[in-house]
């Protein structure tokens, strides 16, 4: 047995204590800020691009084709061979043309056509004023008409007369045949969540497109003319009025759905009698934005034989002819100004004459009923006597409006070629060949990796997969040079866009009296169709890629500085407060507060931005900007680089989406 004997202090003596260690401190992992791996991504970019330029850049010539294109342009000539005989083409897309197409004769043989036994159209210039100045003071008011009344009439001092009916009748009827399909739609989807979630990713995917990647596949099945430019436009026009007719009925008031339901109402009854009353307005802003988005739309539809002032745009441009395109781009600016402040001012009527104490009110009934005798005297007129059916004169305005452009553009490049010349010469050598050297010298496979790491770290995994989908599709379609080209014009043209933005729209958010002198400015800005833009800078800066990046970048800019202002002014105020009263001044509460509390909304105007930009480059092929603009146009003009065309129409969606997604990716992860 052992013995355990226990040692112990003498007493008397204290117990000696250890001193009791302090754990070591854990180091927690050092956090990497997003800012510092996209740092190190683009420096790792730059040293590999140093070694490998200029290898594996997959550059295509002017007048190459790859096996895809050749297979395009083969599927292009089958169909053509076989349009007659093939059922699919018989009995479907023949018969869609044909109804189509009726349905746009029928309104050009009305006002702006000569008919099958007339030599001028069913009703002349002065019944057309009629009908569009009474249309304005029905659904408007008188101030409206008068607008009305005055722009068409000065459309037809200009010369261009039968060019503008010509745009109307496209617009008109491509507006009808699109809310025929897109109010039921709308009004659906507000009622049905399921129907919603299906039709919301595809409005997105549609809206996110540019106007020219609609045209090339549609002459596939429905050959150019006006029927194509109608389809095209009825696509590129419905979605605005689908969301905004969904998002009106999804907000109305619940306390009134359930009311009607509690009093007996059917699900018609409900719909008939509550919802579709009470979002009235907010439909007919949809309509608006439907209208605006068909104008612009039938103007870029010239490029597939459209008439109307934007053959006339098309034509002037493609000549260079400044005086010619200005006349008629004013045409389609005064256009756009009426049609969108008719529908403005329908939308708000009811709630103006609720508010106003004016006692005309009570004979707006029979003043109506005069107005419409007075307009079936003026349509009668226009249709019986030569004098009110053709526009008298020869349009001596529009020759003078074109001279004095003319002679405005020698001015600007006798005089200021010195200035423009510098500005384009800073941000082309400056900002624009270096960047676009970078993404078209560097290896396929290196910028693909590189936008693959972007889109991972800006959107998260899901955005980099679509980058990594759109990259290697990109591949495929044989346009990486030309796609890396307008991508580099974009990216350049999105920064301008976004300085510009962040100036003016932190002004116009903290101050209303920048935003009420401002905004009027912007949301016509906004309604002008992109062909317009172009014009005013070919004078300026000549047919350079140069011209398209400014025409985009102020095409873009109001969108963004609405954006970014109204984000600004949505910052608490009690922040903005607090900031102040600890000491803050203006330009730290700007750059530590207000922008960083605005985040979701910079990111936002980005993702518009860039959308934005993208559409106007590419129309910019037309003033020598190249690269995936000019592909789609040669593709229209040269048969044999069809395939090529309708490849860099493929291409233009592909950035569009791999843009859109990483965008709108990091916009969620900024705002979560």
């Amino acid at each position: 047995m052992t013995v355990v004997v226990e040692k112990t202090e003498p007493p008397g003596r204290p117990e000696k204590t250890r001193p009791v260690e302090e754990p070591a401190p854990v180091r927690e992992p050092r956090h990497v800020s997003r800012p510092m791996v996209i740092g190190a991504i683009l420096l790792a970019w730059l040293v590999l691009f140093v070694v490998l330029r200029g290898k594996q850049t997959l550059a295509l010539g002017a007048a190459d084709l790859t096996d895809l294109h050749r297979w395009f342009n083969d599927v292009n000539d089958s169909i053509g061979a076989n349009r007659n005989s093939n059922p699919l083409f018989l009995y479907f897309f023949n018969e869609i043309r044909l109804v189509i197409d009726t349905l746009v004769t029928f309104v050009q043989e009305l006002i702006s056509q000569p008919s099958v036994d007339r030599p001028l159209p069913q009703i002349g210039w002065l019944g057309v004023v009629g009908i569009a100045g009474y249309v304005s003071w029905a659904f408007g008011n008188w101030r409206v008409a008068l607008l009305a009344v005055a722009g068409f009439t000065f459309l037809g001092l200009q010369g261009l007369w039968q060019e503008s009916m010509d745009t109307l009748a496209l617009t008109v009827s491509a507006v009808f045949v699109a809310l025929l399909f897109a109010i039921p739609l709308g009004v659906w989807a507000g009622l049905s969540d399921r129907v919603n979630r299906i039709v919301t990713p595809l409005l997105d995917f549609m809206q996110t497109m540019p106007t020219f990647v609609y045209l090339a596949p549609l002459t596939l099945f429905f050959l150019i003319g006006g029927a194509s430019a109608t389809i095209a436009t009825v696509i590129y026009a419905a979605p605005p009025a689908i969301r905004i007719t969904a998002h009106a009925i999804r907000n109305v008031p619940e306390t009134t759905v359930e009311a009607a339901d509690s009093l007996g109402a059917t699900r018609g009854q409900a719909l008939l009698k509550v919802l579709l009353p009470m979002s009235k307005r907010t439909v007919v802003m949809g309509v608006n934005q439907t209208i605006m988005a068909a104008l612009a739309m039938v103007t870029i539809a010239a490029l597939i034989d459209a008439p109307g002032l934007g053959k006339t745009v098309v034509q002037a441009l493609q000549s260079l002819d400044v005086g010619t395109a200005f006349n008629a781009g004013l045409s389609i600016v005064v256009m756009a100004i009426v049609l969108d402040r008719v529908t403005t001012a329908a939308s708000t009527r009811e709630e103006e004459a609720r508010r106003s104490k004016n006692r005309f009110l009570a004979w707006r009934r029979p003043l109506l009923g005069a107005g419409a005798v007075l307009t079936a005297v003026l349509v009668l007129m226009s249709h019986t006597y030569v004098w009110a059916a053709e526009f008298p004169g020869e349009g001596g305005l529009g020759s003078s409006i074109a001279s004095a452009a003319d002679t405005t553009t020698t001015w600007v490049q006798d005089n200021l070629s010195g200035v423009t010349n510098t500005v384009r010469d800073l941000i082309t050598n400056g900002l624009l060949n270096p960047f676009q050297s970078l993404l078209t010298d560097s290896p396929w496979w290196l910028v693909g990796a590189v936008l693959i790491a972007l889109g991972v770290v800006l959107g998260g995994r899901r955005a980099g997969l679509t980058t990594a989908v759109c990259v290697g599709l990109l591949v495929a379609t044989g346009m990486w040079s030309d796609s890396m080209t307008t991508l580099a014009s974009t990216v350049v043209a999105t920064v301008l866009v976004m300085l510009l933005g962040i100036v003016f729209g932190v002004w116009m958010g903290r101050s209303r009296l920048a935003d009420r002198m401002l905004r009027p400015s912007l949301d016509a800005a906004q309604v002008m169709p992109p062909f317009v833009y172009l014009v005013p800078f070919l004078a300026l800066f000549g047919a350079t890629r140069f011209t398209a990046i400014v025409a985009a970048i102020v095409y873009a800019a109001p969108v963004a500085m609405k954006i970014i202002a109204d984000g600004v002014r949505n910052v608490p105020a009690a922040t903005v407060e607090a900031a102040t009263s600890a000491g803050s001044n203006t330009w730290q509460i700007i750059t530590k507060v207000q922008l960083p509390l605005a985040r979701g909304a910079l990111t936002l105007a980005t993702n518009q931005g860039l959308i934005y930009v993208l559409s106007m480059v590419v129309v910019g092929g037309l003033v020598g900007a190249g690269a995936l603009g000019y592909d789609v146009v040669a593709g229209f003009s040269q048969g044999q680089l069809f395939g090529k065309g309708l490849a860099a129409g493929l291409a233009i969606v592909l950035l569009g989406v791999m843009f859109d997604r990483i965008t709108q990716a990091a916009a969620r992860r900024t705002s979560a």
